[in-house]
C-alpha cells in the first residue's frame, strides 16, 4: 500500500467534511473546496499553510506528535480516526519502511484452543486482522456455518460479506456489517502496510466487489471491539447477539471474538437451539464416518 496516497487521501476527505461554521471560521467568496481549505486547517492547527500543505500530500515522515494531535483537532477526528493518524505516520517511517511482516502462518498455542473449547455456552471465534477465522468452538462454528461452507482457505468472513451472494442474507444489516468491515480492513492497513497477505485481500475485493471499492475510497476507519450483529441462520432464523472482541495479550493481530445473549429472550433461546442443532449436526456426522468406515 502506498503510504504517502493514503495520507493525502485521509486527510484530504476528512478535511472535506468540515465546515468553516463548525470550525468557528468564516466563510469568505467562492469555495471552489468541499469543506475546509488547507490554509484554514493550517491555522486551527497553528502550523504554516506550506507546512501543512507538505503533510497533506503525504509526508508525515518525521512528523511530532505534538503536530500530529493538533491536526486530529482542527479536522475534529475522534479516537480511532486519530489513532489511524498515528498509524499513517508509524508507518512513514524510514525505520517502518524496512520492517516486512512474517508470511508464515501464525500458530496457535495450546492454551488458546483449550480456552476457545470451555466456552460452551456461547459462539467464539479466533480472528486476526485480516478477517481469517483460525479457529472456533463448535458453537462458533455452528453460528457461522454458511460462513465454513466455503472452499477457499482459511475461512475468510470479509470474502463472505462481499464475494459470497448469500451474504446479505445471512446479514440482515448487510450495509452496515460490511462498511464496519471495511473502516476496520483499513484501520489494520494503516497499521501493518507491509503485510503482503492483508494487501492481496484488499487488492483482490477492490476487483471483484464495487461496494468495497465505493467504501473504501471512503476513507472511513473503525475499529471491532462490541456491539450488536443481527444474523438469520438457515437453521435458527433470526438472532440479535452482542459481540466483544478480546486482544490477546502479545498477539496484536489476534482476538477472540464472543457472542452472547440475554437468558430467556428470543436471541437467549436461538442460542440454545443453535446448541442443539450443533450437537445434532456433529453426531450425524459422526454416524456417517462410522458407517463409511464399516463399509
Amino acid at each position: 500500500m502506498d503510504n504517502r496516497s493514503e495520507v493525502r487521501a485521509f486527510l484530504t476527505s476528512r478535511r472535506a467534511r468540515i465546515s468553516p461554521g463548525q470550525a468557528g471560521l468564516p466563510a469568505y467568496g467562492n469555495r471552489r473546496v468541499a469543506g475546509l481549505r488547507r490554509g484554514e486547517v493550517a491555522v486551527l492547527a497553528g502550523v504554516s499553510v506550506e507546512y501543512y500543505t507538505r503533510l497533506e500530500r503525504g509526508n508525515l515522515s518525521g512528523v511530532s506528535d505534538s503536530v500530529l494531535d493538533a491536526v486530529a483537532r482542527a479536522l475534529r477526528l475522534d479516537e480511532v480516526e486519530r489513532t489511524h493518524l498515528y498509524n499513517l505516520a508509524r508507518a512513514a517511517s524510514p525505520a517502518a519502511a524496512r520492517t516486512r511482516r512474517c508470511e508464515s502462518a501464525p500458530k496457535i498455542r495450546p492454551a488458546i484452543r483449550r480456552v476457545l473449547d470451555s466456552m460452551t455456552g456461547v459462539p467464539a471465534l479466533l480472528c486476526n486482522h485480516r478477517f481469517d477465522i483460525l479457529a472456533a468452538n463448535p458453537l462458533g462454528r455452528a453460528l457461522y456455518s454458511p460462513v465454513f461452507t466455503t472452499a477457499t482457505q482459511p475461512v475468510n468472513s470479509m470474502r463472505f460479506a462481499f464475494l459470497d451472494p448469500y451474504a446479505r442474507a445471512f446479514y440482515p444489516e448487510w450495509q452496515k456489517v460490511a462498511r464496519e468491515s471495511v473502516g476496520a480492513l483499513r484501520t489494520a492497513a494503516a497499521r501493518d502496510p507491509h503485510d503482503r497477505r492483508l494487501m492481496n485481500l484488499i487488492g483482490e475485493l477492490s476487483m471483484r466487489s464495487e461496494p468495497f471499492r465505493t467504501w473504501w475510497a471512503a476513507q472511513d476507519v473503525f475499529v471491532h471491539r462490541h456491539g450488536t450483529k443481527r444474523f438469520l441462520h438457515p437453521a435458527i432464523g433470526e438472532l440479535e447477539l452482542a459481540h466483544e472482541a478480546l486482544e490477546l495479550p502479545g498477539e496484536d493481530t489476534l482476538a477472540i471474538v464472543i457472542y452472547t445473549a440475554e437468558a430467556e429472550t428470543p436471541s437467549g433461546d436461538g442460542l440454545e437451539l443453535l446448541a442443539t442443532w450443533a450437537a445434532t449436526a456433529k453426531d450425524g456426522a459422526s454416524r456417517a464416518r462410522s458407517h463409511g468406515q464399516a463399509d
